[in-house]
């Protein structure tokens, strides 16, 4: 069976300047979080038959990677997303009530919960606001905004000097500028395998939206298309005439 947990090598060097800097029980403690975090995750995909690629523990989260369609559902996204914080809150209540209560593991509990929140590519607030975007724009638009607001939150963390605080906050400060400009590099090829997939397969997405022209980028998630030109075509129609060449 093929081992989805991976642990990224950022891991490896926090864990390394924890230990040296005498604050292993810090890290300890910010791991179990994060594991019991992306178990929630795990947990949703496992409800919806979503297939796991892989599950990357990181040293101040973990990023759980789907292979599955774009246009999976923004409810079932919705409902995986949120399953992660849900968790991570049931836990801490679990330890904080029936166990002990440590004011460094109730700390660390609320400095990942809400850095986890900030809308920064690759982390779950930068995904929920991305399922908000794209029940109100088009898929492409709302994947270039979702990125546009996680340069402007990292330019903000810059500014207000977070970068000075310690070399741990400069790793992960650079990781997430090294995410946000591999998902730009990205948009095109995002684009095209929503595309692809919209000529590929069959979605049962019951709302309906008209588009007059051949503007592909308006096209949501969600939604099936009608478009308009001397007539009316469905989106396969069109998407046939854009992939008939292809394999």
């Amino acid at each position: 069976m093929k081992n989805i947990f991976k642990i990224h090598p950022l891991y490896y060097l926090t864990a390394l300047l924890c230990i040296l800097t005498g604050l292993f029980k810090d890290f300890t403690y910010i791991s179990i979080i994060i594991i019991f975090h992306e178990i929630g995750h795990i947990m949703g995909a496992f409800y919806y038959k979503w297939k796991i690629d892989k599950v990357i523990l990181l040293p101040f989260g973990g990023i759980t990677i789907f292979n599955e369609c774009i246009n999976k559902s923004l409810k079932e996204e919705f409902i995986i997303l949120i399953l992660g914080p849900l968790f991570q809150i049931i836990f801490y209540l679990i330890i904080n009530i029936f166990f002990v209560k440590d004011i460094l593991f109730t700390n660390y509990h609320y400095f990942l919960l809400f850095f986890n929140l900030l809308p920064i590519i690759p982390l779950d607030g930068s995904k929920l606001i991305n399922i908000v975007l794209n029940k109100i724009f088009s898929f492409t638009k709302s994947h270039l905004l979702t990125i546009y607001i996680s340069i402007i939150t990292i330019l903000f963390i810059i500014s207000y000097g977070f970068l000075n605080s310690s070399l741990i906050c400069l790793l992960i400060v650079f990781f997430l500028i090294i995410k946000v400009i591999d998902e730009y590099i990205k948009h095109d090829y995002l684009f095209n395998r929503f595309l692809l997939e919209r000529y590929s397969y069959e979605f049962d997405f019951k709302k309906i939206k008209n588009i007059k022209g051949l503007n592909l980028k308006k096209m949501k998630k969600d939604n099936r298309h009608i478009f308009y030109l001397n007539r009316f075509y469905t989106e396969k129609e069109i998407l046939q005439k854009r992939f008939k060449n292809s394999p």
